[in-house]
């Protein structure tokens, strides 16, 4: 348990008006200047949003070194010297808060939900899902926003049946999760949609705690019940339920524009042959989540040269490690066939995200059927008029018209 829950509220911050650099983009690319930080500096000092100073890491075996080191560098804000705005809101029950060995205790309860063979068995209803979703479009016929007809709802519906949140809720759900995500909003306004959120889902567990159901959270109940606390319930499914449907919504809609512009690599995604390929490509070269999980240093120690002092913050760039020369070539293209080192979108160590192998078979489906289904698609609008969520934690598209 961290002790983040006795510090003081956060005080007012104002709305980000310029993005840090490890958050700028230019479309599809992080920018310029991230890039020469990776080959010129990999660990450097950089300036928060919040007025602190942060190490930035962004080349690939440094990242991977850090996230794989869980003693050297803590997920725990207990170890912060100077601690951020963002770790002061109650964090009890947070997995990622949390660091071994109780991390590695919550996750063996969570793991056997989002093994590969569990996962496999969803895939017939994920198939249904988005044959629904595709028939729903066809019948409405061009142009739609492909974001809200079909990236946005298909991961939404599936994360609601995993967890047994009711499907009716998820416009208030996708509400609060696009403000707790919108760095260009205030801190004060961001705090209350997660504290909307986690009453939310704390609603909930109360109510399978007493009455458990077929879904993962009923499951946990029934099987861990004097395990796991309401507490670790509500974290651990406020998590699943944010990350569950943005991060793939937004990777399916960045994902379908970049096939749009480039069409060997779409005829690559359609193929059942190459789609897992395809898969993994897109998540290393959109790497949608600019970092991860901040980490905090246990103890005085070096990273890449530099000097990292007790307490002080450790941010990753997960799209300049994705880009690192160091595994592979022209990285900066799109290429199915490549063969890299694993890329770092899913993170590294024990933290690896835990609802990987859902978001990859979410992928592999939808992708292959979309496309198929409309050969013709296109956007439907210039690609530069398109709008990036630029402020947003999770990189996406705010729409995208298409036609066909």
């Amino acid at each position: 348990m961290t002790d983040s829950s006795t510090a003081p509220a956060p005080t007012s911050m104002p709305p980000m008006t310029s993005a840090p650099v490890h958050v700028r983009r230019d479309a599809f690319d992080p920018v310029p200047e991230l890039t020469e930080l990776r080959e010129r500096s990999p660990v450097s000092k950089i300036r928060t949003t919040w007025g602190s100073e942060a190490w930035l890491v962004t080349r690939y075996d440094l990242i991977r070194e850090a996230l794989g080191d869980a003693t050297r560098f803590a997920n725990n804000s207990r170890h912060a010297v100077d601690l951020p705005p963002f770790a002061r809101q109650n964090a009890d029950g947070m997995l990622l808060s949390y660091d071994p060995p109780e991390h590695t205790s919550l996750r063996r309860l969570l793991t056997p939900e989002f093994t590969v063979r569990r996962i496999r068995r969803l895939q017939p209803r994920i198939e249904a899902i988005v044959e629904e979703h595709l028939d729903a479009m066809e019948q409405a016929g061009p142009p739609v926003d492909l974001v809200r007809a079909f990236a946005l709802p298909i991961p939404s519906l599936v994360i609601c049946e995993l967890l047994g949140v009711p499907y009716e809720d998820r416009d208030d759900f996708q509400r609060l999760s696009n403000l707790r995500l919108d760095l260009s909003l205030a801190l004060e306004e961001r705090v209350a949609a997660t504290q909307e959120s986690l009453a939310y889902m704390a609603k909930l567990v109360e109510r399978q705690r007493a009455d458990p159901g077929e879904d993962m959270i009923g499951m946990l109940i029934r099987e861990h019940a004097d395990k796991i606390t309401n507490a670790e319930l509500v974290g651990v499914a406020d998590l699943l339920l944010l990350a569950g449907h943005e991060t793939t919504s937004n990777m399916l809609g960045l994902g379908t524009l970049k096939l749009l512009q480039h069409p060997d690599q779409r005829a690559l995604a359609e193929s059942d042959e190459h789609i897992e390929a395809a898969v993994e490509e897109l998540l290393r070269y959109m790497s949608i989540t600019h970092t991860i999980a901040p980490r905090w240093a246990t103890g005085d120690t070096e990273l890449g040269g530099e000097r990292i002092a007790k307490g002080d913050l450790v941010i990753f760039s997960i799209p300049a490690g994705n880009r690192d020369p160091a595994i592979g070539e022209n990285l900066e293209a799109l290429d199915i066939g490549r063969k890299t080192a694993p890329h770092l979108a899913f993170g590294h160590g024990v933290h690896h995200c835990l609802g990987a192998p859902l978001a990859r078979m979410e992928m592999r489906v939808a992708f292959p059927a979309l496309l198929r289904r409309f050969p013709n698609l296109r956007p439907a609008i210039p690609v530069d008029e398109v709008e990036f969520r630029a402020f947003s934690v999770v990189y996406g598209l705010s729409s995208l018209p298409v036609t066909w």
